[in-house]
């Protein structure tokens, strides 16, 4: 098994995207960033957060085993917990059209917006790897595309470039697994910051 494994599920895509950013930013700083802005620095802070984490247990851990069973049961506590550290107005989560873990099933503006992003991939004149903002009459979203990179096919792609040993793996943490036969360049799923009013 290589190195790249242990990107599975819906971190995978996180990683890719995620870049240093300080989580610390004082409130006052905040303050002044645009919505969109401000919802961009919160899904930032969870890639960071969920990356750190997994370059630990890469570490511990070459064969990648180990790594899947983190993202399989500390993904969510660390969402949670980067959540805890949020304004009480502000959550940060990922979902996708196809989840792995159900607990990240999406609502039906989730699904819109992504519906509206495969759509434009086909169009030479829109970027849809920027991050796009809505907003709703209770709030703003902002949703971060993350697309299907080949490290990610190591999970997500056909049965003929997950492992069989991945495979189990897979099929024993996500019974109803849904994210599979992908290619590369794919939406894989989206990082929604919301901001109630």
């Amino acid at each position: 098994m290589t190195k790249s494994l242990i990107l599975t599920s819906l971190l995978c895509a996180t990683m890719l995207y995620a870049g240093e950013t300080n989580s610390t930013m004082p409130n006052s700083a905040i303050k002044k960033l645009s919505k969109k802005q401000e919802g961009i620095h919160y899904i930032k802070m969870l890639g960071k957060t969920l990356k750190s984490h997994l370059k630990a247990e890469i570490k511990a851990d070459k064969t990648a085993l180990k790594a899947i069973d983190f993202c399989a049961t500390k993904a969510d506590e660390l969402t949670k917990e980067v959540n805890s550290k949020l304004p009480k107005n502000v959550k940060v989560r990922r979902t996708s059209l196809l989840t792995r873990n159900e607990a990240n099933t999406p609502d039906a503006l989730d699904k819109a917006i992504m519906q509206e992003i495969i759509s434009d991939m086909n169009k030479t004149n829109v970027d849809v790897s920027q991050p796009l903002m809505v907003e709703t009459p209770s709030g703003y979203r902002v949703y971060k595309p993350l697309f299907i990179k080949p490290v990610c096919l190591k999970c997500h792609g056909s049965s003929k470039e997950v492992s069989v040993e991945v495979q189990k793996v897979i099929s024993s943490k996500y019974p109803n697994d849904k994210a599979i036969s992908y290619k590369e360049g794919d939406l894989r799923g989206i990082i929604v910051s919301e901001i109630t009013k």
